[in-house]
């Protein structure tokens, strides 16, 4: 059976989850009766706020000229503070549909994830969204996808995921224009981790794609990065609703659980091999996300008689949230007013207003912050450069020379 991998990737609010819902419904992965908005946006704070933060990755199938294709696609996040969640999601893919809404056109992140899709040699889908609103221009658009990305207007697809308008033609053009995907290079298993979740009952929830061999159920693996080794309990595909299966091949998208206990155990871009024939080289993995903005959490006062302190409930919800969530640092932290607490490294204002939610929601802690700052690099008069995160730490100001502060193209 033909594979095709790929990711949906846009500015934000130009309506990804919206075709990806509309994807489900065509190819009858999920019933009218299942169907709901932003299905795969699974967690309370996404559907709130109408925006993924998650990537998440799911199996369908598609008959194109009386053939089944099996086509594993990836949702991702469009806010510039989640680069890092679409960078991880496009190394598992050929190909990408980049989706333009034809009342906004091109904007600052069709542009930034367009260029992402390229570096990494995906052929690009261009899809120009929402043609059903009053105030549509899709040729204008079309025409503007030409000019700036220099992606052929006629190859523009015009759809409205909201009505499912030329839905069935954009799977027909999945199937026809996106590349297979490449043949296994060596015999031994190589499978690339893009995504990992920690799951109370289970352990951790690895997603991966095979570029090499095959896995299967039973089988002893070893992890090339940590050198660790698991031995796979349980393999499944997405879709959408988890189903398990025995053996996932070349090519092809999967979960598995291996009784893995902490986040730590599991590096996302890390490659997995079995651990009696491992492979000789990993696969390519991703760059390390830069953290840009730094502030300080600290737990409020808890109730009397808790049997745990603020500051341990803080670290466990830190911890936890950071098996999900490797884009974020944190270190220890102690201030005179406030106690200990920790100083936490973000991707953006956004990043760090969601991870705060999810503490306090998913963590069950109360939080004081302190106001965000950036990193600024203080050069002294000796030829030295220090770097500083609080304005209490700068040295005398007749030893400086410059002070230096980030700036974002």
């Amino acid at each position: 059976m033909p594979i095709r991998n790929f990711s949906i990737i846009a500015h934000i609010d130009h309506g990804k989850s919206t075709l990806a819902d509309r994807l489900l419904q065509k190819t009858k992965a999920v019933t009218e009766r299942e169907s709901k908005d932003q299905l795969l946006d699974s967690m309370d704070l996404e559907r709130e706020r109408g925006i993924t933060i998650k990537a998440s990755a799911v199996t369908v199938k598609h008959i194109y000229e009386g053939e089944n294709y099996e086509l594993n696609f990836i949702d991702t996040p469009g806010h510039v503070d989640f680069t890092y969640e679409v960078s991880r999601a496009l190394t598992a893919c050929e190909g990408a549909l980049l989706v333009v809404d034809s009342t906004q056109g091109v904007e600052a992140q069709t542009v930034a994830n367009a260029y992402l899709a390229i570096e990494n040699d995906l052929d690009l889908i261009p899809v120009v969204n929402k043609i059903d609103l009053p105030s549509a221009d899709p040729e204008k658009v079309a025409m503007e996808i030409e000019q700036v990305l220099g992606l052929p207007a006629e190859d523009c697809i015009f759809c409205s995921a909201k009505t499912g308008e030329g839905i069935n033609e954009l799977l027909d053009t999945i199937c026809e224009k996106l590349p297979e995907p490449r043949p296994a290079e060596v015999e031994q298993t190589r499978a690339l981790i893009f995504d990992s979740h920690y799951d109370d009952y289970r352990g951790v929830i690895v997603y991966f794609r095979v570029f090499d061999g095959s896995l299967s159920k039973g089988d002893k693996i070893k992890m090339m990065g940590t050198n660790r080794t698991f031995t796979i309990t349980e393999l499944g595909r997405y879709t959408p609703t988890p189903v398990p299966t025995q053996t996932i091949g070349t090519a092809q998208v999967g979960y598995m659980v291996a009784a893995i206990k902490t986040l730590e155990d599991v590096r996302i871009g890390d490659t997995i091999t079995i651990d009696s024939d491992p492979a000789s080289e990993a696969l390519a993995g991703y760059e390390e996300p830069k953290q840009m903005v730094f502030c300080d959490f600290y737990p409020a006062s808890s109730e009397e008689g808790s049997k745990k302190t603020d500051f341990e409930t803080l670290r466990e919800a830190v911890e936890k949230l950071r098996l999900n969530d490797s884009s974020f640092t944190f270190e220890t932290q102690h201030s005179e007013a406030l106690g200990f607490g920790f100083r936490c490294g973000f991707l953006g204002l956004l990043h760090m207003e969601i991870v705060q939610e999810r503490l306090e929601r998913e963590g069950g802690a109360e939080i004081v912050q302190t106001a965000p700052t950036v990193n600024y690099k203080v050069d002294l008069n000796d030829g030295t450069t220090l770097d500083v995160h609080n304005p209490a730490d700068l040295p005398d100001p007749s030893q400086i020379r410059h002070i230096r502060e980030p700036i974002v193209k």
